[in-house]
């Protein structure tokens, strides 16, 4: 079992966007929504469940560095499930709690 987590970008990305991810070692279920705000604006969702990384911080700050290296991309929310206790992905220092964790603009 990975580290567990959701970014869900600013906007839809482009295939060539996708594949400068990719290039990154961002390795992530791609899904294209419509954000649920007032402007309805079409955003890209990158599920992660990935055990590249030793820590589940070293995972998200990798995968935050890629998105932010691409112009005009932000990541306004990222969501953290609950990751099992005992899981060896997790080590000391990482999120483990209950309840998800949502950061950023609904």
């Amino acid at each position: 079992m990975g580290n567990k987590f959701t970014l869900v970008l600013n906007r839809e990305i482009t295939d060539d966007e996708l594949q400068t991810l990719r290039d990154a070692g961002v390795d992530a279920v791609v899904g294209r929504e419509t954000s649920r705000g007032a402007d309805d604006v079409k955003v890209t969702k990158l599920d992660f469940d990935t055990d590249v990384w030793p820590s589940l911080t070293e995972a998200i700050q990798s995968s935050l560095d890629a998105v932010t290296a691409i112009p005009e991309l932000s990541v306004p929310t990222l969501t953290v499930p609950a990751q099992q206790v005992g899981d060896p992905a997790v080590v000391a220092g990482d999120l483990v709690g209950s309840d998800p964790v949502a950061v950023g603009a609904e």
